[in-house]
């Protein structure tokens, strides 16, 4: 099926070493960083687990996202994901300008994917949308993953790690800025006529109402809406830069050593400035990057300490299976859980008939809800090992 959805985007599959212009490669780079497949594994699983509960309201809390400001484990997979883009770009761009590939290339190259991963995530939303046009979602994650690589792209290529600073620096400062100085229209000033992060009445919600009104994810706003966006960014550069510390010549003790120390001084800083800024992953807050970077880089280093270290391998093999084909595994899930909410059984729809049926007898609500989601992770790595296992991974 994804060899079709391959297809489809107009990829083709190839045994060739040099296929840096194919989106399917039938082997991974030899010189990955393992540690980075194995934390994007596990980012991936626990992002299946999360978003396809047998019964969302009675799902313990790690599982669910918090309701406005604060967080839960579950709201730090998007922006890991993010965070391990970045970290990526740094093993691959060098390697190809070694190898040739001038920078306008590279850039067109990486304009032509983002393309490509903002268009399937369109087809996704159609998807769920039964592709009617008159609530058919434009913003979503593959839409905000493929604008961020694009602009971090051209700041890698075309500046060093002091203007890639400055730029994350930036983006989240004037994305403070503009959520509590400038005014709302309509409703005022935040933390003057309404209070700061007000759900409906703040900037972002607002411009995405004008711009987008009924094609948003929450009906008046949207979490990956367009000025939200801005801050987002700044999560992928963070990723940049730790990819750029992990290429250093450092010894890697204290590549270990600087990650989980940066990491410990990140989670306090976006702690702190929870204080003035909430931290919200609907909003994607300045706090929120901060923090959220803080937790990635910690996780990192552990993962890079025992796998690429330590050298510990012989237990990645069933998390790589998610963590060398992330698109594909997503791509899957999505398209899996579309049709299962699609389909209707008896008045319900099909994945409601499998969960009243098979999962709910078996133990409490929440239990049975986890169940349900375990089953579904299951049923996605199975799917995932069998790629894997001939050598195919979607690359777009």
């Amino acid at each position: 099926m994804l060899e079709c959805a391959a297809r489809v985007i107009g990829v083709h599959t190839t045994t060739s070493t040099a296929a840096v212009k194919s989106d399917i490669a039938l082997r991974p780079r030899a010189e990955r960083l393992v540690s980075l497949d194995v934390f994007r594994g596990f980012v991936i699983a626990f992002m299946i687990l999360v978003n396809d509960p047998g019964d969302g309201p009675s799902s313990y809390w790690p599982l669910k996202h918090a309701e406005w400001n604060g967080w839960t484990p579950t709201d730090l997979v998007f922006p890991s994901f993010l965070f391990i883009v970045g970290v990526a770009m740094a093993f691959s761009f060098p390697s190809r300008i070694s190898a040739g590939q001038t920078r306008s290339t590279l850039l067109k190259h990486a304009a032509w994917r983002g393309i490509v991963l903002f268009g399937v995530g369109l087809l996704l939303n159609g998807l769920g949308a039964r592709y009617h046009l008159d609530h058919w979602r434009v913003y979503g994650v593959l839409q905000r993953i493929a604008i961020c690589y694009v602009i971090a792209t051209a700041l890698e290529l075309w500046t060093g790690w002091r203007a890639q600073i400055a730029v994350a620096i930036s983006c989240l400062a004037a994305y403070w800025i503009l959520m509590r100085y400038v005014p709302v229209p309509g409703f005022g000033v935040p933390t003057h006529d309404i209070p700061l992060l007000d759900p409906n009445r703040n900037l972002v919600a607002w411009l995405d109402r004008k711009l987008l009104m009924g094609h948003l994810y929450e009906g008046t706003r949207d979490p990956e809406g367009l000025i939200s966006t801005v801050p987002a960014i700044a999560t992928s550069l963070l990723g940049l830069l730790t990819g750029k510390w992990l290429r250093t010549q450092y010894a890697t003790r204290v590549k270990t050593l600087g990650m989980i120390g940066a990491g410990m001084a990140a989670i306090i800083v976006g702690k702190v400035m929870d204080v003035w800024f909430p931290i919200n992953k609907k909003l994607w807050t300045s706090s929120y990057v901060v923090f959220t970077a803080g937790l990635a880089l910690i996780c990192l280093a552990f993962c890079y300490w025992i796998v690429d270290v330590r050298r510990h391998r012989g237990w990645t093999w069933p998390i790589l299976v998610f963590g060398t084909n992330a698109i594909a595994a997503y791509i899957f899930s999505e398209t899996l859980a579309i049709g299962l909410y699609g389909l209707s059984v008896g008045g319900n729809t099909l994945m409601g008939h499998i969960y009243a049926s098979v999962f709910a007898p078996l133990a409490t609500s929440a239990n049975a809800s986890l169940l349900y989601a375990l089953a579904y992770v299951s049923l996605c790595w199975i799917v995932m090992a069998g790629l894997y296992r001939k050598g195919i991974f979607l690359k777009i």
